[in-house]
């Protein structure tokens, strides 16, 4: 028999979850884990992962189909989206198999089964509706992550009307897909049908696709979509969708006109919603608002000895906030003497279509409804060598500082590997630097980077090559 009584108990192996477990072992935590369906959660098996896997295959794709302008020809180009999916999933299947590997490593014992408080500091832990084992501890950590939202009468049915996990492995290549919502989520699947030579219609309730984004990013990125021949309606609401004989049929209302939209599948993607039922809520004083855990600063939930982290806990729905939780909750109950809480502007927001799209910060809006006088700067991909050496010339980063102080309150790109270059402005936002510590920051060339370094001298009137 397993040991049942722990320092902590962790419920859920996503990668807000393992993150906590390994970091409070580490501390010197007798820990437990439990797990009902994969290590990794459903950023490593059904989400993160996998979708960037689908991506660069369609990324290459999108190589194929200009191969002419690197001097290259290849005739009958087609792919196998069997072996696409295949793909994918194996990538998926080696990282969570170093998931497991890595609790074993840290000497986590993981449990396998559904984790539901009990109370008095419990655990029952739950196999094919049997309870297999009671863990004690006296610090409970919740990550069990959040699921597809849908929507009324337009539920996904996993053949038609597709969640996320459909959508990463169609058996075979629809023709047709149509998109409800442009979040990351929306627009990443949207990106990877078009480019693979579906068909696809995106259709979105607000007056612009992605609306977290800044808004002169979201709209550098319709032009890009609509250019590769996407269909975008905004401002639209998706009143009901019927299933046809060959797929779907959706009527929308966009400008007080009704349409019709045909398509061989949908994927909804509209938002998600935390996994708060089942898991033992109901006999404890842990709050839950619009579908998420309510905590505070050190992710502490109402009920004493009961924490909640990552997507269970609310937005930003994201894997690197989820595992940052996920330490900054261990090492404050652990005593760590410099815990800070989470900055939530300082978390990147990725989205890996074609071109890619990444941010730090406040957008301009933000910033100037937040009553700041700012500077923005601005340089385009077609003023750098190394863009235009790569074929990747469309593209943009834009930067916003405090006029008055010089602090750095938002960074947002969009073109070609975005999403790794982001991570630079935001070491400079935890490192609280200045446009002038970016300005004296040396950039090398030719490097797509230089343009970082270009659009902080724009904000300043001092960009050299645009």
């Amino acid at each position: 028999m397993a040991e049942t009584k722990f320092d902590l108990v962790v419920v859920g192996g996503g990668p807000g979850g393992y993150v906590a477990a390994i970091r409070a072992s580490q501390l010197g935590m007798k820990v437990g884990l439990v797990e009902r369906e994969h290590l990794g959660g459903i950023c490593l098996n059904w989400g993160c992962i996998p979708t960037k896997a689908l991506l660069r295959s369609s990324e290459i794709m999108g190589i194929l189909n200009h191969l002419d302008e690197f001097g290259f020809s290849a005739k009958d180009i087609s792919f196998d989206i069997k072996k696409v999916v295949k793909r994918s999933r194996a990538v998926a299947g080696q990282l969570s198999g170093g998931v497991k590997q890595l609790l074993k490593k840290n000497k986590v014992t993981v449990f396998d089964g559904h984790g539901k408080l009990a109370g008095g500091g419990k655990v029952a832990v739950e196999k094919d509706g049997k309870t297999t084992e009671t863990l004690e501890a006296k610090h409970i950590v919740l990550a069990t992550g959040a699921r597809a939202r849908s929507l009324p009468g337009m539920e996904p049915d996993g053949k038609s009307i597709w969640t996320y996990k459909e959508a990463m492995v169609p058996e075979t290549m629809p023709k047709s897909v149509l998109v409800v919502g442009s979040g990351a989520i929306g627009i990443e699947f949207a990106s990877f049908y078009r480019t693979m030579g579906a068909e696809v219609t995106v259709v979105e309730m607000v007056d612009r696709i992605l609306p977290a984004e800044d808004i002169e990013i979201a709209n550098f990125a319709q032009k890009a979509f609509k250019k590769q021949g996407m269909k975008i309606y905004t401002g639209a609401k998706t009143e009901k969708i019927e299933k046809t004989n060959d797929g779907v049929k959706a009527t929308i209302s966009v400008g007080g006109k009704t349409e019709s939209i045909t398509a061989e599948k949908v994927v909804m993607a509209v938002g998600i919603v935390g996994n708060t039922e089942d898991i033992g809520l109901d006999k404890t004083k842990v709050k839950v608002d619009r579908g998420h855990v309510v905590v505070n600063e050190w992710l502490e939930t109402d009920e004493p000895g009961v924490y909640a982290i990552g997507d269970l806990a609310g937005p930003p729905w994201l894997a690197h906030k989820a595992s940052h939780e996920g330490v900054i909750c261990v090492e404050k109950i652990a005593g760590v003497k410099d815990v800070h809480p989470l900055d939530v502007d300082g978390i990147p927001g990725c989205t890996y279509c074609q071109p890619q799209i990444a941010s730090v910060g406040i957008t301009e809006q933000q910033a100037k409804d937040q009553g700041y006088e700012v500077k923005v700067g601005h340089f385009p991909f077609i003023g750098n060598g190394k863009a235009i050496a790569l074929g990747e010339p469309e593209g943009m980063v834009k930067t916003v500082f405090d006029a008055k102080t010089g602090e750095l309150l938002g960074a947002h790109m969009i073109g070609a590997e975005v999403t790794e270059l982001i991570q630079g402005y935001g070491i400079a936002k935890t490192l609280e630097t200045t446009e002038t510590d970016l300005m004296h920051t040396v950039f090398p060339h030719p490097t797509l980077s230089e343009m970082m370094h270009e659009s902080v001298l724009d904000a300043y009137g001092r960009a050299i090559h645009y």
